[in-house]
């Protein structure tokens, strides 16, 4: 596994390692990974400058990628024995381990040469930083909206309603902040895709709450994480590739019942309280009715497609 070391020395003035061991662990879930959980892990080597030490927390898989990831001397694997969806699998990844700093990641990535260099400059510059997630790819190089505002009511449901159908209407754009070029500042919430979190801002607030078993347990942990004071930073000036679908694909009527039943989780949880149940009844209904949808239009399930180009910044 010859992609796990480092290629050199680390970058002065970074915090990439403490020069006693890696201050950076590199959590991947798999679930049925198939052959791309050998490419992300080739990919980290470039990445980094300084050794990254890597556990794959795999959660039932019987696809091979339980053995090949038990073949790698130098890499960490946690069996789960079954789902327990991607937060609980990136907690107990991470409750593993004591780095510092994690990169939480999806194995159906390939992460650009110096990539995780640059996240922890973009670090050096956040030092309010807890969560910070790089420029995501499509392998046709268009970028995927990674960085979001937090949902709302008006922005949540034109957002759903129109966004597989009409995917530059102005309640997605404004949802997915596609106004203008990508740039680094603080942001609502992160694709879990791939997160490079400050582990005592995760332990602050313990960690992805497991109630989500898919989707939104990214939104959650970074609208907790920034009430806790701590900024969720965007950094387009690190990129990475996301192949998409690696586990998903196998279940598409199980994924997007757990996105709908994801969705009515996070937002009935904002909007608590007899004075909103009218509105949560209003979500739940209009929640199972684009689901019912999504059985039937597969376009509804892939939801809003990336609309730009996503050219990484010239250097």
């Amino acid at each position: 596994m010859s992609g796990v070391q480092g290629s050199g020395d680390p970058v002065s003035g970074d915090p990439v390692s403490d020069g006693v061991r890696p201050v950076l662990r590199v959590v991947v879930v798999t679930w049925f990974a198939g052959d791309f959980l050998p490419h992300f892990v080739e990919s980290l080597g470039p990445a980094s400058t300084a050794a990254v030490a890597v556990t794959v927390v795999d959660n039932g898989s019987t696809d091979g990628t339980v053995e090949w990831a038990r073949a790698q001397p130098d890499l960490t694997l946690v069996e789960t024995g079954r789902n327990l969806g991607y937060g609980g699998g990136a907690n107990v990844g991470v409750r593993a381990s004591d780095e510092p700093w994690v990169l939480i990641a999806n194995s159906d990535l390939t992460i650009d040469p110096g990539a995780l260099d640059e996240l922890f400059r973009v670090a050096g510059r956040w030092p309010r930083a807890g969560v910070l997630g790089p420029r995501i790819l499509t392998p046709d190089g268009r970028l995927y909206p990674s960085a979001r505002e937090l949902p709302s009511l008006g922005r949540g449901i034109g957002h759903a309603l129109f966004g597989w159908l009409w995917p530059t209407n102005p309640w997605t754009a404004s949802y997915r902040r596609e106004r203008g070029d990508p740039r680094e500042e603080t942001t609502g919430w992160l694709s879990g895709a791939c997160l490079l979190v400050r582990r005592e801002a995760f332990e602050a607030v313990g960690g992805f709450d497991e109630s989500y078993f898919m989707y939104f347990e990214d939104t959650d942990l970074c609208e907790r994480i920034g009430r806790a004071g701590w900024d969720n930073v965007y950094a387009p000036s690190a990129v990475v590739r996301h192949h998409g679908g690696a586990s998903t694909s196998l279940d598409l009527v199980g994924s997007s019942k757990a996105h709908h039943d994801s969705a009515y989780r996070y937002l009935s949880r904002r909007y608590a309280g007899p004075r909103w149940a009218p509105v949560r009844l209003a979500l739940r209904v209009g929640l199972w009715a684009r689901f019912q949808l999504s059985r039937r239009v597969t376009r509804v399930v892939h939801g809003a497609e990336p609309t730009r180009d996503g050219r990484s910044p010239t250097p």
